[in-house]
């Protein structure tokens, strides 16, 4: 189990986000979030990378740390066993491809130039942009600045992916381009969680769903598709 959280309660400052969330992943899974602007999805991914600390829970575990007592100075190897990926795509504007890749594996104790330049050749090639290295971020389009983003995501090998709404600032058929190539990650057995508005990527794309509401969680896999997608869709 890569997540394992159990009656985990999440606040913002004094305002409670969700409450009694019960959420599981497992190796190779890929698990959707929905629900309305505001409803908890962002929230409750910092918490898995401890950018936003849990109130109280009855297990809280992601990858074997229990966020709820992790030691701040473990928190950077936590991170570095998974891969982040952001609607508005974070990209280092001064620098290339190849540099903004480059960063990341010097600061996560790539030392050896042979290794790194490797590395991302091999994360560029996964995702179709090898030939984009040396392009720099105002040069791309909307998804090629999100093909980027997963392969730096990749570049530690990591065992989950979380992707905080990453088709949302996408075209249709570009937001369906990231999806296939999520779920061609997934196959590799990395898991993937990953929020979204875009109700009808869950059928094209089937995993597991979960629905934040009211202050609540809810695995919703058996019934998605029946919601009220005007509802879900809204923000």
């Amino acid at each position: 189990m890569l997540i394992d959280y159990q009656k985990v309660t999440i606040y913002q400052e004094d305002f409670l986000v969700l409450k009694d969330v019960n959420f599981q992943v497992d190796e190779g899974e890929f698990v959707y979030i929905i629900g309305k602007v505001g409803s908890g999805k962002s929230s409750l991914l910092k918490t898995l990378y401890c950018e936003l600390d849990i109130d109280s829970a009855e297990k809280s575990e992601v990858l074997g740390r229990d966020v709820c007592n992790i030691r701040r100075r473990d928190i950077p190897s936590l991170r570095k066993e998974m891969g982040v990926i952001f609607q508005d795509f974070q990209l280092l504007h001064d620098r290339s491809v190849y540099r903004n890749m480059r960063f990341v594996l010097k600061a996560t104790g790539w030392n050896d130039k042979e290794e790194r330049d490797a590395r991302i050749d091999e994360v560029l090639e996964l995702v179709g942009m090898q030939d984009k290295r040396d392009k720099m971020p105002h040069e791309l389009s909307g998804g090629e600045q999100q093909r980027i983003a997963i392969a730096r995501a990749l570049l530690n090998n990591p065992k989950i992916i979380i992707a905080d709404e990453p088709t949302g600032n996408l075209d249709p058929e570009t937001a369906r381009n990231i999806v296939r190539l999520l779920t061609d990650i997934q196959g590799t057995g990395t898991a993937i969680v990953m929020t979204t508005h875009n109700i009808p990527l869950l059928d094209e794309f089937p995993g597991t769903v979960y629905r934040c509401k009211d202050t609540t969680m809810t695995d919703v896999t058996k019934e998605y598709n029946q919601m009220d997608l005007t509802e879900d869709s809204e923000g």
